[in-house]
């Protein structure tokens, strides 16, 4: 994402809206893998893996180099930082509502139970 574009940030929210890309990242977040050994844990086929692997790099979320016949995945979190600072903005609103709401719930339930208040139906 290295303009920030919303055309880029929609392509990575894409990408990380399936389960198996996500799974893929979880997985390079450990190291470096082979296509193959990111294909391993799922019952798909290698050219739907490949289909994952090519959103995931369109999206800047790896990388990719070849070493002799073998294809090699790194995650690139530059991008996933970039989403993470576009969702704290929002993470921030929906505290404050939150706190908002707490506040508002915490002051009618001691209205509700002050003993002295008059207009308290017993």
């Amino acid at each position: 994402m290295v303009n920030d574009s919303p055309e880029q940030l929609n392509t990575v929210f894409f990408a990380l809206a399936d389960p198996t890309r996500r799974a893929i990242l979880e997985r390079l977040a450990h190291g470096e893998a082979s296509g193959t050994e990111l294909a391993r844990p799922f019952s798909i086929s290698v050219p739907a893996i490949s289909k994952h692997l090519r959103v995931l790099e369109h999206a800047e979320l790896i990388l990719h180099r070849k070493e002799g016949r073998t294809h090699l995945f790194r995650l690139a979190a530059r991008p996933l930082k970039e989403a993470a600072t576009w969702l704290e903005h929002y993470r921030q609103f929906w505290e404050t509502q939150f706190d908002a709401l707490d506040t508002y719930l915490h002051m009618t339930s001691e209205e509700e139970h002050d003993p002295d208040d008059p207009s308290r139906i017993s």
